[in-house]
Formats: C-alpha cells, sequence, structure tokens
C-alpha cells in the first residue's frame, strides 16, 4: 500500500477518462405506468441520445425508443418532461424534429404531431387517454419571443388547443384524480421560477375545456413548485413562503404547512418533470429532503404533517414516483455510483433497478466528501464539499502540498451535493484536492442565501470561491501557489470573474462559460433572457454593471493560464464568447489553450467529446504546473506557453 511516491497530480489511477464514458449513462426521468417502470437513459456511446427504458415485472428491461429516436424537448432549451405513459402507450418528443410520437408495444414509433413551429413538454393525461394536457411553446414568429401556453393536445389528429396562454411562462400542468380540474404554475419576466410564481387552478370538461381559471397563491415573494393532487382531490404543492421550500396542502381556504423544517423538498425548476415527493395512498406522502447538500427519504403524513425518516444509505436524491406500496427513484451515495431504486414501502427492503456504471472501484482509490463551511465577505459563511487527494498506490513527495481545484457549478441557482462522482474521482486519484463549492446563490439553503446573488453575480459567487481556496490553503491543506478553478456555463463565468478579478487562483477552466454579459443579455433563450435583471441588472439601464463584471470586458486584467472548452452549437452561451476572450489572452502572450466541439450544444453530451476535454484539461494542468501526467494523452495546442 502507497509503495510509490510522487508528485501529486501525476499519480497513475485506474479511473481513467475513457472508463468513466464507456461505463457510464445518465439516469433520470422514471416514471410509472402499472406494474412496468420506464425510465431515461443518457448514452455518451450512441453521441449523447436518449433512450425511454422499460422494465417490466419479471426483471427484463428493453429499449422503448429505437435508434435514431433521441428522446430529447427543447421547452425552455432546457427541456425535461419530454415523455409520458398511458396504460402501456409511450408518447415522446424527439429532439430532430420537436414533434410527438407514439410508441405502442412492439411497433415502430410513429409521428402524433405535424411538423410545425411547436415545442411540446410536461405531459399529462386524463383517465380517457383520447387527449393530453401539456405545454406548449410556439417558435411560429422569428422576429418575437416565443409564445408559452398550456395546451389541449387531441392524440387522434395532432392537433393542438389552448387552455391558458398570455402569461410568460407556465409549468406542471396537474389534472385531479376525478378528471374535473387542472392545477397548474405560471409568471412572468423578469421572475425564473424560484422568484414570483403562482399557483392556478382551472375547472376541465370531459371533452378538455378549461373553465374559470383562477389563481389560489404565489406571486409576491413565493416561490411554488410541483403542485399536484391528493388521492381524494385537494391540491398538495412545494413553497418557500416560509423561507424553505416545504410541503404545503391547500384546504380550500389557505395553505397548511406539512412536515415543517430548514430543508428543502425540491430543486430549482430548470427543467420540466422534476418529482421529489409522490403520494403513496391515502394520506401518505414520501419525500425528499434536503438539509446541508444531503437528501434523506421522508414518510409524511398529508392531515397532520407528521413525519418520520425513511432509512436508506444515499444522499442524493430524485426523480421520485410511487405505485401502490413500491417507490422507484434516482438516489446515489458518495462511495455508490448513481442509479435508479426500487423500495418496497411494505418491508423497506430496496432492489437496484440499474446503476448508472456498473463500474466496481475499488475504495482505495476513492475520495470520501467531507462538508465544510467556510467564512466568506461580510461575515457570512459559504459551504463546500472537500475530496482528499487519495490513491493506495501513491503518496505526494515530502513537504508537499496537493494542488487544489475549486468547482464552480452551474446555473448559478444550481447546487452540488455530496453524491458519487466519477470526474471528481478522476482528479482526487491522481493527487488533486477538490474543493466543490455551494456558493450564496446556490439552492439548498433557504430563499434568503439563494438571493443572496440577486445583483451581485460575479462578486459574490466569485468570493465565495476565491474564499473556499484561500481557507484550504491557510488551513494548510493545500498548495497556496496550484489554485485552480473551474466550472461550465454559469460556472464558467463564475471561473472567468475570479480569474480577471481576483489575484488567487494559478490556473483554470471554463467550460462554455459567459465572458460578456451585456451579450449574452442580448443573445439568449427566452427562459433565461430576463434572469440577468435578478443577477445583475436591469439592462440596457444599468450597462454599466454589466461592462463592470465582464471579463472579456477587462480582459487585460487577465494573466492566468486558462483552457476554454465549447460546444459550437450552443444556443445558452454562443461560442463568440469563449472565442474573444481566447482572442485577447492570445495577444497578451498568456498561456490559453481552446477546444471547440462540433455538434455540441450545451453541455457536452458525446463520449469521445467528454473524453477529450477531461484529458485536455488535465493535460493542461500538467504543463501550467510542470508535472507528468499518469496517461498518455494526444497533447493539446496550449499557446504562449
Amino acid at each position: 500500500m502507497h509503495s510509490n511516491i510522487a508528485p501529486f497530480g501525476s499519480w497513475k489511477s485506474p479511473i481513467t477518462a475513457d472508463l468513466i464514458v464507456s461505463t457510464s449513462v445518465g439516469l433520470g426521468g422514471v416514471y410509472l405506468d402499472g406494474s412496468d417502470t420506464y425510465w431515461l437513459e443518457g448514452r455518451p456511446q450512441e453521441n449523447g441520445r436518449v433512450v425511454i427504458v422499460r422494465r417490466q415485472p419479471d426483471g427484463s428491461i428493453e429499449d422503448v425508443t429505437p435508434q435514431p429516436f433521441n428522446v430529447r424537448t427543447r421547452v425552455h432549451e432546457y427541456g425535461g418532461g419530454a415523455y409520458a405513459v398511458h396504460q402501456g402507450t409511450v408518447y415522446f418528443v424527439n429532439l430532430a424534429d420537436q414533434r410527438l410520437y407514439r410508441a405502442e408495444p412492439g411497433l415502430a414509433p410513429e409521428a402524433v404531431t405535424p411538423e410545425s413551429a411547436f415545442r411540446y413538454a410536461d405531459f399529462v393525461f386524463p383517465a380517457s387517454g383520447e387527449w393530453l394536457v401539456c405545454v406548449v411553446e410556439n417558435h411560429a414568429e422569428s422576429d418575437r419571443e416565443a409564445a408559452n401556453s398550456i395546451a389541449r393536445l387531441d392524440l387522434l389528429d395532432g392537433s393542438v388547443h389552448l387552455l391558458q396562454s398570455g402569461r410568460d411562462f407556465y409549468f406542471s400542468p396537474r389534472i385531479s384524480p376525478d378528471g374535473k380540474r387542472l392545477v397548474w404554475l405560471t409568471w412572468d419576466h423578469p421572475n425564473m421560477p424560484w422568484d414570483d410564481v403562482e399557483l392556478w387552478i382551472g375547472d376541465l370538461s370531459p371533452a378538455g375545456k378549461l373553465t374559470h381559471p383562477r389563481k389560489i397563491t404565489g406571486g409576491e415573494d413565493e416561490s411554488i413548485m410541483q403542485p399536484g393532487w391528493s388521492p381524494d382531490g385537494e391540491v398538495i404543492f412545494i413553497s418557500d413562503r416560509t423561507d424553505w421550500w416545504n410541503l404545503y396542502r391547500w384546504d380550500g381556504k389557505e395553505p397548511v404547512h406539512l412536515a415543517a423544517m430548514e430543508a428543502e423538498f425540491g430543486y430549482p425548476n430548470w427543467v420540466f418533470g422534476m418529482s421529489t415527493y409522490a403520494f403513496a395512498g391515502g394520506n401518505r406522502i414520501i419525500a425528499g429532503a434536503n438539509r446541508d447538500g444531503r437528501w434523506s427519504l421522508l414518510d409524511v403524513d398529508a392531515r397532520s404533517g407528521a413525519w418520520d425518516q425513511i432509512e436508506t444509505p444515499y444522499d442524493s436524491l430524485s426523480s421520485l414516483q410511487v405505485s401502490g406500496d413500491r417507490a422507484v427513484f434516482y438516489a446515489g451515495s458518495a462511495t455508490e455510483v448513481g442509479r435508479i431504486v426500487e423500495m418496497d414501502l411494505t418491508s423497506g427492503d430496496m432492489t437496484v433497478l440499474r446503476k448508472a456504471s456498473e463500474l466496481e472501484i475499488e475504495p482505495g482509490y476513492l475520495s470520501i466528501p467531507e462538508s465544510v463551511e467556510f467564512p466568506t465577505e461580510n461575515g457570512l459563511t459559504a459551504f463546500g464539499f472537500y475530496y482528499p487527494p487519495n490513491n493506495n498506490d501513491f503518496v505526494g513527495l515530502k513537504g508537499e502540498l496537493p494542488p487544489l481545484l475549486v468547482i464552480s457549478h452551474g446555473g448559478p441557482t444550481g447546487q452540488t451535493d455530496a453524491s458519487f462522482n466519477l470526474a471528481i474521482q478522476y482528479w482526487t486519484s491522481r493527487g488533486f484536492a477538490v474543493l466543490d463549492v455551494n456558493y450564496g446563490g446556490s439552492t439548498g439553503y433557504g430563499r434568503k442565501f439563494r438571493r443572496r446573488l440577486y445583483g451581485k453575480w460575479g462578486e459574490v459567487d466569485v468570493d465565495d470561491c476565491t474564499n473556499g481556496a484561500v481557507y484550504m490553503a491557510t488551513t494548510g491543506r493545500v498548495d497556496s501557489e496550484r489554485l485552480i478553478i473551474r466550472g461550465g456555463s454559469a460556472g464558467g463565468y463564475t471561473t472567468l470573474a475570479a480569474l480577471t478579478f481576483r489575484k488567487v487562483f494559478n490556473a483554470g477552466a471554463s467550460y462554455f462559460g459567459v465572458s460578456d454579459l451585456s451579450a449574452l443579455a442580448a443573445d439568449t433563450h427566452k427562459f433565461e433572457s430576463r434572469y440577468l435583471d435578478q443577477l445583475v441588472g436591469p439592462y440596457p439601464e444599468r450597462k454599466d454593471l454589466y461592462d463592470s463584471r465582464s471579463p472579456l470586458e477587462h480582459a487585460g486584467l487577465l494573466s492566468t493560464p486558462v483552457i476554454f472548452f465549447q460546444g459550437l452549437e450552443d444556443k445558452v452561451v454562443p461560442p463568440n464568447q469563449a472565442e474573444m476572450m481566447v482572442e485577447v489572452l492570445r495577444e497578451k502572450g498568456v498561456p490559453v489553450a481552446y477546444v471547440p466541439f462540433e455538434g455540441e450544444q450545451h453541455g457536452f453530451r458525446q463520449a469521445q467529446n467528454i473524453r477529450r476535454a477531461l484529458e485536455a484539461e488535465y493535460y493542461f494542468y500538467a504543463k501550467i504546473f510542470g508535472f507528468e501526467t499518469a496517461d498518455e494523452i494526444e497533447p493539446v495546442e496550449i499557446q504562449n506557453l
């Protein structure tokens, strides 16, 4: 054990980039239909194709959607809620043409909707199954914003009939158990779905006509999510009216608080179809709750609000569905890859239906995350998970401290948790320390913490990531001369801002990161087009703030080596954001590398590109800090090295 002494960063590891992409799939989108269980698999090995998989009670598993179908909707660009099942028939959206398809058992999928400018998401069926209700986004008028609506979609002829329109956004239409009412969420610019969201209800006829729409609750300073119904027809929802996203029951007059606690019962609605609670008959709710970045499973009484914890070995949880006495959900822990789990609610027995990877890694190569809190600006605290370097076969040189990789998550209204992450283990098993930061603005710590970023994006997040790095260095755990920051999307912006406006980090990696806030405000999709009003200020009225916090506007301050990764079909953060930054660094003589990927959008889905990005980033740090890589890696062109 530990037979080799070698510089941190240069350790040979069994966790290779090749291994990560060749053995891993993305899992989620659990759906229960009778005794069958469905889920989605994102397969990097098939160019990122997303496939619907069905598991039958006898344990047999089959693909529902054959090649070349790719199950993804582009409503809000981020999608989610791209399929649903009704009595054995699967309905799904195909990425290439955004049409709705029907897949009957044993038959090839057939298109339900014609080719059009419509996109569809978030499907819900009445008992009859002759039509469904969904969110529709109309892109017919190219010179105007897409129009969002709630619509009835006729499954015989594919026709669309608008039930609610005129507001900027609609979300989560849900039909009552008796089929006579519909609830939904709505909000307007400049709000995001974690800001001010209204919960509405209307009467639904057997033919799918909606009448008497009326607001139940929500709006000012209240974010509502995941509306649903109890078996006896009461509206249930999650609200942050007490600062934390907790469960509520609408008693016909006012919300009744259930299982009150300082915990978040949901994730921010970046995508459709998220589910973190479900009824197990009667008044019994099975729900996930997130405290300090770790999820637990609760059994909640919908009348009294009393709750008990259900013991599981997992600390991340999503996509929870319940049917009868079985609950199925996606879960993970610090030491186990994500998986689809079925739980018998009577006995508590759990069965793993599918793992994100069949890879078995010896514990001696794994780093176990430690929750850390550290001081940041204005006497406040930020949070994160610290992963020390760990590899059974290696120790570092005497007197040497490891380089630290600080990860800035996306969103920025995202969060990181302690669930097993092969990409983090890739770094720690090579001798890097990792700090995965939940900066002010992250989800999981209540509305006040989430709102710390409002008006302060590019400041609070940068301070928290920087202070996290300084904290780890001053406590003597990492090398203060080898501090690295990396992040994707909004995390890429935080990375570039930290490298430009602070002198703490010694290298960085930006994955499809924002460098020009004004360009982002002027050139992004509808869903996020006014997000920056909240995070920075109204545009163009406060263009001064956008300029003052845009790394590109201050690229002259940047003297730290950076590697950029960019999908060339990215509509959220267009490629010119990276390319302009690369050009400035090139001209300044700062070491810089640029790795663009054809055919990739916002986030990489193809195996060869995921592998190339990880290895190229590792190669870049090795060259900047002067150690040998443990693996043979195709060189990256680094200018000005």
